[in-house]
């Protein structure tokens, strides 16, 4: 599995953004199941909320099977906090968050992302770092 941000979500169905091609070249290459979060999907219909088709197609990709959305169970905020807190200089939003404790429980290394700087400098419980597509 790819645990997947809300800036490749964005730019893949908005054609404006500068990394459409390039998130629309890294989507075709994944062979395996992508995971988000709630609070991603947030952002990102949000962002996309200018553009009503994005919005749509982004409904037909996750209602296809293209993204899978994982549910955090309350027995996990305070582990959400904790990040939020440890990263507060950053400081680390809620969807980051809860990428980052999506990779703990479900011990998953490579996160498709354009925010390359934060995702570097988090540290998950399992590993050293993150594997960061697109390279």
């Amino acid at each position: 599995m790819v645990i997947i941000d809300t800036g490749p979500i964005v730019a893949f169905f908005d054609e404006s953004e500068p990394s459409h091609e390039i998130c629309k070249s890294t989507l075709k290459k994944i062979k395996v199941p992508l995971l988000t979060s709630w609070p991603v999907l947030t952002e990102s219909f949000y962002l996309l909320g200018d553009w009503r088709k994005g919005q749509s197609e982004l409904w037909d990709f996750i209602i296809a099977g293209g993204l899978n959305v994982y549910d955090i169970p309350s027995s996990d905020f305070g582990r959400l906090r904790d990040l939020m807190e440890k990263y507060s200089d950053k400081p680390m939003d809620l969807a980051d968050a809860t990428l980052v404790l999506i990779a703990e429980i479900q011990k998953i290394k490579t996160v498709f992302t354009l925010d390359r700087d934060d995702f570097y400098l988090y540290r998950p419980k399992h590993f050293t770092h993150f594997n960061i597509i697109p390279g």
